[in-house]
């Protein structure tokens, strides 16, 4: 059904309105269970990602992608922060290992309205090492420790870590146990695992999220270890019921690649996993609900160009009929300047059986 279609037909217009009325909840997160939450993707989960997801469900968390302290210090605070308040609830995450400077990034994120600051002590890239923040730091837990302390006495949203099981050789779990007994007694009551450990020479950033092998079992021994925390999995997770049979061992999942790719996985999130009783929303909603942002941006005259929002729904008819037409005719147009949303409306058409 065209956009024009399901802005007509009474049934979706009242999905509609309902949706544009509904105004999410700021979690508690150190109190709310949060089953679900999207992974912080650098170039990937900007504030049009976000928005976009937030379409899809209205409950799951959503992450920024890392800004490290220099760039949000020293880069404009505006140009990393400012976002939608309809993406809440979202999380910001910081990338550093300067206690007083991660202290005071993390108070800007509360006074923009973020639900919660996280540290980044997973991404294995040479760039991240050399600015000594990352999995690097996992080789010091007391730092660690210090830089979540700091952060916890500045703001009063929840800090929380993003972490492997271990780096290079530091694998074993016994140096895992240590590093999260030493950084929870700091004020870390959750912590987002990557169920895979880092090397941190030999392997590009893209071979660590591939290559070193998946250990679930790791992070659902962390939980029985430390019943008191929040223990969230991350890593290789690809559909609703992978994440069901998690949340059996764990308090939460993060999904990252998979969201990104075939996001329409988001639909039926809030059904599935929060319980809630309304219906998911079709592709055709999301779109005419996305048309007005479109609009919005394009006549702003802020820099935002078609395709940087756009890029961000390529997948969101993965799998369906005319999927393939709709992702060449955006890629192929909508860089082009002066570009509108009638490029969107276009490329639906392709989707119409």
């Amino acid at each position: 059904m065209a956009v024009s279609q399901a802005l007509k037909t009474p049934n979706n217009r009242v999905m509609l309105n309902r949706l544009e009325s509904f105004t999410p909840k700021r979690l508690s997160i150190a109190s709310s269970p949060r089953p679900f939450s999207v992974a912080p993707m650098l170039d990937w989960t900007d504030t049009h990602c976000r928005f976009f997801h937030r379409l899809l469900s209205k409950q799951c968390l959503l992450y920024s992608e890392m800004v490290t302290t220099g760039a949000l210090l020293h880069g404009g605070s505006d140009r990393f922060l400012k976002f939608n308040g309809e993406e809440n609830p979202v999380a910001f995450q910081l990338g550093g290992s300067n206690p007083h400077d991660l202290a005071a990034c993390a108070k800007m994120v509360e006074n923009y309205g973020y639900d919660e600051v996280n540290l980044n002590v997973g991404c294995p890239s040479d760039r991240v090492q050399n600015g000594r923040f990352g999995a690097c730091l996992m080789a010091e837990p007391e730092l660690v420790a210090d830089c979540v302390a700091a952060m916890n006495q500045a703001v009063s949203i929840p800090v929380t870590v993003k972490s492997r099981i271990g780096i290079d050789d530091r694998d074993s779990y016994e140096e895992l146990v240590h590093f999260i007994d030493t950084v929870a007694e700091a004020g870390c009551d959750t912590f987002i695992v990557h169920a895979r450990k880092a090397w941190l020479s030999g392997l590009s950033p893209k071979q660590n999220r591939d290559v070193p092998p998946l250990r679930y079992d790791v992070v659902y021994q962390l939980k029985k270890d430390f019943p008191q925390l929040n223990i969230i999995i991350n890593g290789g997770i690809t559909t609703l019921e992978q994440t069901e049979t998690m949340l059996e061992h764990v308090d939460g999942v993060m999904v990252g690649r998979e969201v990104y790719q075939n996001p329409y996985l988001l639909a039926e999130v809030d059904q599935q996993l929060y319980g809630a009783d309304y219906s998911p929303v079709s592709r055709q909603q999301v779109i005419a609900l996305l048309i007005p942002y479109i609009q919005q941006h394009l006549a702003a005259n802020n820099g935002v160009r078609l395709n940087s929002i756009t890029r961000h729904i390529l997948g969101l008819f993965h799998g369906e009929y005319g999927a393939r037409l709709w992702r060449r005719h955006l890629s192929e147009n909508a860089c082009r300047a002066g570009a509108t949303e009638q490029v969107v409306l276009e490329a639906l058409k392709f989707t119409q059986q």
